[in-house]
Formats: structure tokens, sequence, C-alpha cells
């Protein structure tokens, strides 16, 4: 009996100790549960971007606009004035590299001076040539002289002498027009050579008329009023060293400071949720208590590898529609572009909503108990996600889970239910589409006035 009685002792004992551990277990991984109310009310998906305010009219300064007609492709900016300076129309602004332009100057130089030699050689040759035939002419004529008064001495002498001597004057007559002939030609050549050395000479004195034109454009001067900002290109700014090149000459520009756009590069991933019309926030980050009102403009079809980003981004580019003397361009700017906006929604931060292969689901706490219960899952932003179906407003969901995840029961959607959720989503989506489709169309005329995207709403079912 008294064994019984202890044995009996020990097993309650053992009872009351297993409950207490077990109990505290459960309650110390119940502490450790995060959970969270579902929001009801306004839901707003964006998508943030940093970029940069460029005026949306500028003026280009420019290079010299001839430089591939003689052979120059590149050349560098030896001296500008510094960003930001206020010149007027005339004023010096940068100076270019002569250094390849005064080797082709100074060859073409080189090339006139032996052309003009061999001008005056041509020349000299000419008319010692012509002095030549022009003596044999004379001498000709002199001895056809004595040749005609040789023949009238000697008329009353036998017939073979006056045969012979008619006969010496024919040749020479025939020489005389030979001669004649002879000087004709080489006139003309002669006037053939020096025309083509004259003509090279006229090619070689206008190529080096052009290079003095190209020479004076190497000094850039500012075409009108205005501030100076230099040309961004993809390597970065064109500063003083920087190259230009003859398919783009633009070494700066003035800016019209009345107007400016914001332009943003957003990722690939998501591009797609950006289109033209919608609004934008703008936050310029030397000017953090200021924001500014935008809209998206135009979208880039093609992405863009920028400097020391591996991911590809595209180029976004929003009308910023308020003024300020406070902006410059090459501002920095933060950007939020609203994508949607909707009016009356149930939401849950993403670390509460699960989805595997088969099912979306999340884990509701009820009481001191756990139910994992599907859902139908919308739209989300960074932080939050629509719940379609599945959720009330006063529904307490968890943010981290028990240990035993799979193990909690599972209340599943009604398929009815579920059903009608998909469909009032398709057709929150249709409207979704036909608004953007109506604001990018929209977007072409006047962008100040454009308002924030219209809310849509989507059916919650519980």
């Amino acid at each position: 009996m008294k064994n019984t009685t202890l044995t009996i002792f020990i097993v309650a004992l053992l009872g009351i100790g297993a409950y207490y551990f077990f109990a505290k277990s459960e309650t110390g991984e119940t502490a450790r549960i995060i959970t969270t109310e579902v929001k009801q009310g306004p839901f707003k998906i964006y998508v943030n971007a940093t970029g940069e305010l460029k005026a949306k009219r500028s003026v280009k300064i420019r290079g010299p606009q001839g430089m591939r007609s003689v052979g120059i492709y590149q050349t560098t900016i030896s001296n500008m004035i510094p960003e930001g300076t206020v010149v007027k129309k005339g004023d010096f602004v940068a100076s270019l590299d002569k250094t390849e332009l005064a080797s082709k100057m100074a060859d073409v130089q080189t090339e006139i001076d032996k052309i003009q030699t061999q001008l005056a050689q041509a020349q000299i040759d000419t008319a010692i040539d012509m002095k030549e035939i022009r003596d044999e002419i004379a001498n000709l004529e002199f001895s056809m002289q004595q040749e005609r008064l040789e023949i009238e001495k000697n008329r009353f002498e036998p017939q073979m002498i006056i045969e012979e001597s008619k006969l010496k004057l024919e040749k020479s007559e025939r020489d005389y027009i030979q001669l004649q002939e002879k000087l004709r030609l080489k006139k003309i050549q002669s006037e053939a050579k020096i025309e083509e050395i004259d003509a090279n000479l006229r090619q070689q004195t206008n190529k080096m008329d052009q290079y003095n034109r190209i020479s004076a454009d190497f000094t850039v001067m500012a075409p009108e009023d205005g501030m100076l900002i230099y040309e961004q290109s993809w390597n970065g700014k064109k500063v003083p060293g920087s190259q230009i090149n003859a398919w783009d000459p633009t070494v700066a520009e003035l800016p019209d400071l009345s107007e400016f756009i914001s332009v943003i590069y957003v990722n690939e991933v998501d591009v797609s949720k950006v289109k033209k019309g919608q609004s934008v926030q703008i936050k310029v980050d030397a000017f953090p208590e200021k924001l500014f009102a935008g809209v998206v403009n135009e979208v880039a079809n093609i992405g863009q590898q920028l400097r020391n980003q591996d991911a590809k981004v595209f180029e976004v580019t929003v009308q910023v529609n308020e003024a300020d003397s406070v902006l410059r361009p090459a501002m920095t700017t933060s950007n939020e572009v609203l994508v949607y906006a909707y009016e009356d929604v149930l939401s849950i931060p993403l670390e509460a909503y699960q989805k595997n292969d088969s099912i979306e689901f999340i884990v509701v706490k009820e009481g001191n108990n756990y139910t994992r219960r599907e859902v139908l899952g919308h739209v989300s932003n960074n932080d939050e996600i629509v719940i379609a179906a599945g959720l009330k407003p006063d529904d307490v969901v968890c943010l981290t889970f028990p240990s035993d995840l799979q193990a909690l029961p599972l209340r599943e959607l009604d398929p009815d239910v579920k059903e009608k959720a998909k469909k009032d989503m398709q057709v929150a989506n249709s409207e979704r589409t036909k608004i953007e489709r109506e604001k990018a169309n929209k977007v072409q005329g006047d962008l100040a006035g454009r308002d924030e995207p219209s809310s849509g709403g989507i059916i919650i079912i519980n």
C-alpha cells in the first residue's frame, strides 16, 4: 500500500513538471511571434529612382562643325571657363587643342611652297622653250627672205639652178609651218602643265583657307547670353581634358532655367510599371525640405548600362511642373513615381504573405491559437501587398511564424469566393490599364496641368 502511494505521488509530480515545462516552452515561442493588424484604407504603388535635373530647353555650345571634312575626328578641350559662369553673347567659353590641326596646316603649307616652286620652274622652262622656238622661226624667216632674193637674182640662170633655189625655199617654208605648229603645241602643252600645277596650288590653298576657318572655331564663344553648364556624355561631364568628336562637337550648353525635367534611371525590374502620365513627387537633394510635383513624360524603349552598375536601367524623363529659383541643372533628385492608387483595400506587410506552388496563405492569430488561412494576393509595393480575398479588417496576422508552420490547420477559400475575387481583380486591372492609357494619351498636351492618377479599387471579399 505504501509502495502504491509512493508510485502515484511520483507520477503526479512528473506530470506537473511536464505540464509546466511544455507550457513554459509554448509561452516562450508565442512571445517570440510578431503580429500586426490588417490595414484598411488607401494603398499606393510607387517606384523610387534617383535622377538629375536638366533644363527642358537649352542652346548647345559647339566646337568646329567641319572637323570631319579636314580629317580630324576628335580633339581635346584645353581650357574652359568654370561651370555656372554667366556669359554674354560672344564671350570666351573654351579653347580646343590644335595640335593635330597645326600639323595638318604645316603639311599643307609645305605642299603649297613645293607647288609654288614647281609653278615658277614651269613658267621659266616654258619661257625658255618658247623663246628657242621663236628664235628658230625668226632665223628661218630671215633665211626664207634670202632664198627669195636668190631666186630673183638667178632668174636668168640655167633652169636647174632656178629649180634648186625654189626647192630650197619650199623646204624652208615647210620648216616654217612646222615651227609655227610646234610653237602652238608647245604653248598649249605649257599652258596645260601650268594649269595643272595651278589647280593643285588652288586645291592646297583652299584646304589651307578651310583649316584657317576651322582653326578660328577652335576658340569657342558663347552663342547667346546664359549660364554655362558642362555637357553630359555617357562617361561623365565634358571638362578640360575631355575629348569631343567630330560627330557631336558639343562642349557645353546654355540652359533655359524657366523649365526643368528630371532625368531618372529605373531598373529593368520596375520599368514595366512606369508609364507616361504618372504623377511623380520630386525631391532635390540640395533642398530636401522642398518637394516638387512632376509627371512622367517619356520612357525609353531600350535599356543601357551605366558605369559602376551591373543591372541595365531605362531612362525616364519626368516633367517638373513647378518653377523655383533654387533649381539648377545637374542637381541630384530623388523621384517617387506613383504607379497607381487604390482607395479602400485590405493590405498586410509582405513578410506576412506566404506563397508556394499550390497555395497563397497567411497565418492568423485567433486568441491563443494560430491558423493558416488561404488568401488571394493582388498588387504589391515595396513593403505591403493587397489581399483580395481571405482577410477581414479586424484580423491579426503573423510576421514571424510558429516552428510547426506546416502542421497548423489550413482554412481554404470557398471556390466561389475565390473565383469571384479573381474576376474582380481582372476588372480592377482593366480599369487601371484604361486610366494609364488615357493619361499616356494626354501627356503630349499641357503636362503642367496633370492630376494625380485616378484612384481605383478592387472588391475585397472576406
